[in-house]
């Protein structure tokens, strides 16, 4: 890795800002709250006491203020794990690049990632409306092997065992498991009604979570392949399209990261929330409470 980084690498706006976040590092807190939905942005940043900064590039929204003492960022980076790829290195290069030197700072600088998003269930015992706190991602994405350093997702034994269970097809990208932070999962699921499990990441929202509309599906079992797949106590709990990514560029950073997701659809039973929104904003209070004392 070259000591300075060239300015088609690091690419900044004529302000100093990080080209797609459009903000600079004074503007990001240590504890980020990651959200799909640009117009969640404001469904979170209106409990906070004070906002300091307001910033938006595209879907790319950022707010950023305080709550009980505590300074949040909250940033919607859109759908799918191509935009956490883009979200998650710019924020970690606001904290750990010198960004007028262009150089990597000496000494790292951890941050907190929170995603708060929706999902579907593929198990019948989770209702919607509920909440599912991600102790893995399994990624069907293909993200990670662009990195380096990702050997332990893909040698993961439950990533290998689901392999085998699914008959997996070699066209597709391999799967693998990245794992959540612990200390964040404890935070959020102590003395609540959270549910854990694996959240699937999928490429895409209707074929690979096998939607059929107009076009047919090379599998049409994968999601009754994925209900039943089971290892040592572990199962699938719900599909969506951001976690594996998040969980993994964590890791390889050095962050903390918990996935955090309203059931809006129950893909067993066919059901979707009456009041989806009423849902996702209990999900953000008690996400809120939660992370002001952490």
């Amino acid at each position: 890795m070259a000591s300075k980084l060239s300015s088609s690498e690091l690419v900044l706006n004529p302000d100093g800002s990080i080209y797609h976040c459009n903000i600079k590092p004074e503007e990001l807190a240590d504890t980020i709250i990651l959200v799909g939905d640009p117009n969640r942005v404001s469904n979170v940043s209106k409990y906070f006491d004070t906002i300091e900064t307001r910033s938006q590039k595209r879907e790319i929204i950022v707010n950023t203020g305080i709550l009980n003492h505590k300074r949040l960022t909250v940033i919607s980076t859109g759908m799918g794990t191509d935009n956490i790829d883009i979200v998650l290195n710019e924020l970690d290069a606001l904290a750990n690049i010198d960004l007028k030197k262009k150089e990597i700072k000496p000494i790292r600088k951890p941050l907190t990632f929170v995603r708060l998003g929706t999902s579907g269930a593929i198990q019948k015992d989770i209702p919607v409306d509920t909440i599912v706190a991600s102790t893995h991602g399994l990624g069907f994405d293909g993200l990670m092997s662009f990195y380096a350093n990702t050997e332990s997702f893909y040698e993961n034994p439950i990533a290998k065992e689901f392999i085998i269970q699914t008959k997996w097809n070699p066209k597709r990208a391999l799967p693998y498991l990245a794992e959540g932070s612990e200390e964040l999962l404890h935070l959020m699921t102590e003395n609540s009604k959270v549910i854990l499990g694996i959240t699937a990441t999928a490429i895409g929202f209707y074929g690979p979570q096998g939607r059929i509309l107009r076009l047919n599906l090379d599998n049409e079992s994968m999601n009754e392949q994925l209900t039943k797949f089971t290892y040592n106590n572990n199962r699938i709990t719900n599909f969506e399209m951001e976690t594996s990514a998040i969980y993994g560029l964590s890791h390889l950073m050095g962050h903390k990261a918990l996935s955090l997701n309203t059931i809006v659809a129950n893909r067993y039973s066919g059901t979707f929330s009456k009041d989806p929104y009423s849902a996702i904003d209990s999900m953000i209070q008690f996400a809120l409470e939660k992370l002001t004392k952490f």
